[in-house]
């Protein structure tokens, strides 16, 4: 029997972590939501050319890079912020169009993991899921699950925030402070996104797309 908590009665779904995404029906396409610092990072870096590796992003990334890595092998995984939200329901729409075909979404907050391995709630993760959910209903793709709407509307209300949202939040704090996850990804070559920038919304149009072991610019 379905769990009741599976969302599968609907086309977008929303959960936190790898948890969330094991609890969640299988989907065709996995959106991963993990705005300080993975996603914006890796969207940035394959915005500039570069191939981003999973095992290199794993190194820095604790959170998005462990949900990249969870998804199912056969999945469309896609990463996914505020930077790239516009972009990333075009993409599930083309993606759509290829397969001629309902498509199901699963969009998955990473959250922030505490020292004890926690996961714990992620404001600018929560506003990123919701900037996707509602771009995609822009869409037309709007057959959301509760847990996504509230995300959406949600970023719906405090949009007009983002750049106090997160830069005040637990994680945009954090990383005023400490200079070791900052450190972790110059050492993987590639050049972190700043707090600020990680805010903007729909600053590109590259959504990077998980190919065998790197991220790639999906086309």
């Amino acid at each position: 029997m379905p769990s009741p908590f599976d969302q599968s009665t609907y086309q977008v779904r929303l959960d936190w972590g790898t948890a969330g995404l094991a609890r969640l029906a299988p989907a065709d396409i996995v959106v991963v939501v993990d705005v300080l610092r993975f996603s914006s990072t890796v969207i940035d870096a394959v915005d500039s050319g570069a191939d981003v590796s999973l095992e290199a992003a794993a190194s820095w990334s604790r959170n998005g890079a462990a949900v990249a890595l969870a998804a199912a092998p056969d999945a469309t995984v896609l990463v996914g912020g505020i930077r790239n939200a516009a972009a990333v329901a075009r993409a599930v729409q083309t993606i759509q169009e290829r397969r001629q075909e309902r498509t199901s979404v699963a969009v998955i907050a990473a959250g922030e993991l505490d020292a004890d391995g926690t996961l714990r709630f992620a404001v600018e993760d929560q506003l990123g899921a919701g900037a996707i959910v509602l771009a995609l209903s822009d869409r037309g793709i709007d057959h959301t699950a509760p847990d996504a709407a509230v995300a959406a509307e949600g970023f719906r209300a405090l949009r007009g925030a983002l750049r106090h949202m997160i830069g005040a939040s637990g994680s945009g704090r954090e990383l005023a402070v400490g200079v070791a996850s900052t450190a972790r990804i110059e050492e993987s070559g590639l050049v972190p996104t700043s707090s600020a920038d990680a805010a903007v919304l729909d600053a590109t149009d590259v959504v990077p797309v998980r190919d065998e072991g790197s991220f790639i610019r999906f086309e």
